[in-house]
């Protein structure tokens, strides 16, 4: 502990610069997806895109860093999209089978980023 800061642990300090990186990386991604898709874009709903970039966070944490970096949003359609947000929306209402998910939203992703 900091004694500057006696009620900020080390822990803290962590888990903050780990959800400022996952911010980052999620909205780098959508902007990235966004320039792809161009108008088709605003053919989702927010609700379509929260759902969105809540995977796309599950997706950065649950990801090995090289991997993550050979992941191309650009590349997606308005299709691959559809399918991120029925992920999304399954996994939400019933986690059960969180693993399979992210690796499916992952390997919809690798398909257009070769």
């Amino acid at each position: 502990m900091s004694p500057n800061r006696p009620d900020l642990t080390d822990e803290d300090i962590g888990m903050r610069a780990f959800q400022l990186r996952k911010e980052k990386a999620i909205e780098r991604s959508l902007d990235r997806l966004r320039q792809g898709l161009k108008t088709a874009w605003s053919f989702f709903t927010q609700h379509e895109l929260d759902d969105l970039r809540w995977i796309i966070g599950e997706l950065w944490a649950f990801e090995k860093r090289a991997d993550w970096d050979d992941l191309h949003f650009s590349k997606l359609d308005s299709d691959d999209v559809r399918a991120l947000i029925e992920i999304a929306q399954g996994l939400r209402s019933d986690p059960k089978n969180t693993v399979e998910s992210l690796e499916r939203a992952g390997d919809i992703i690798r398909a257009r980023s070769v």
